[in-house]
């Protein structure tokens, strides 16, 4: 059975640590994904904390964008397959204060480090498992907007925003970083990736900030998909997720869970 070992998220379960920021540990086919790293080393504490040995365990290690929070804890482990989007390793800061929001580590350290390998299209890791590429921004109403620049002053979207689908008894679960691309998007280009058209569970960071239009939206593209489990984490934050424990009950997501699929 398919399984997620939450390692890095923003709230503390028990004995385990928490920080700003994400990682999975995904469990699918035989073979053992480590989806994003957190910023720091929190991610390899906690999994010792469950007797994980990543270094030892892990197959493949995939990067959902290039944002410090999601990648940041890849320089406290190497030697691996890095998949992930090219243009995660671009230099970009927030608009508001010019602070940085990338990567540490550069691209030519990255492919020192790693088996690196990048691309924009859909990536099949294994037979029910799929890394989504560059996502498609085909609705109105998310992406529209960002607080985020390059080091040209120009608007960053987070083109590299990616996603993992996974095809389980005919449905899909799909696992989400940040979702600048829009989880609503996210879910259909996995769709159409995958062929599969029913959607059983939803989980990661959806970068919703309020319990706005957006949110709303969202929460009526979920309830017409019939989505039977939705899991907001990290980046959604406290008015959203509100919105969305008053609509479909979801309980928060801590460090040290494992969710079975």
């Amino acid at each position: 059975m398919p399984k997620l070992t939450v390692l890095t998220e923003n709230t503390a379960g028990g004995r385990f640590l928490a920080e700003h920021g994400l990682s999975y540990l995904i469990e699918m086919d035989g073979h053992t994904i480590l989806f994003d790293t957190g910023s720091s080393d929190v991610f390899l504490r906690n999994a010792s904390k469950m007797n994980i040995d990543l270094q030892k365990s892990v197959d493949q290690i995939v990067l959902s964008h290039g944002h410090w929070d999601h990648g940041d804890g890849l320089r406290f482990i190497e030697k691996k397959p890095l998949l992930t989007h090219p243009a995660a390793f671009m230099k970009r800061f927030r608009k508001t204060d010019g602070t940085p929001v990338g990567l540490s580590l550069d691209h030519d350290t990255l492919s020192k480090k790693f088996d690196l390998h990048t691309t924009a299209k859909p990536f099949q890791i294994s037979k029910h498992l799929f890394f989504l590429g560059e996502i498609p921004r085909k609705n109105n109403f998310e992406s529209q907007t960002t607080s985020f620049c390059d080091e040209n002053g120009n608007d960053d979207f987070v083109p590299d925003d990616s996603a993992l689908a996974l095809i389980v008894n005919d449905q899909l679960v799909v696992i989400s970083g940040c979702s600048h691309s829009g989880i609503c998007n996210i879910c259909e280009y996995a769709k159409q990736v995958t062929g599969i058209n029913a959607i059983d569970t939803v989980i990661g960071g959806f970068h919703l900030k309020h319990n706005n239009e957006q949110t709303g939206k969202t929460i009526r593209y979920f309830e017409q998909e019939k989505v039977n489990r939705i899991i907001p984490s990290h980046c959604t934050e406290l008015p959203a997720l509100a919105a969305f424990h008053l609509k479909f009950n979801t309980a928060q997501l801590k460090t040290g869970q494992q969710i079975r699929f």
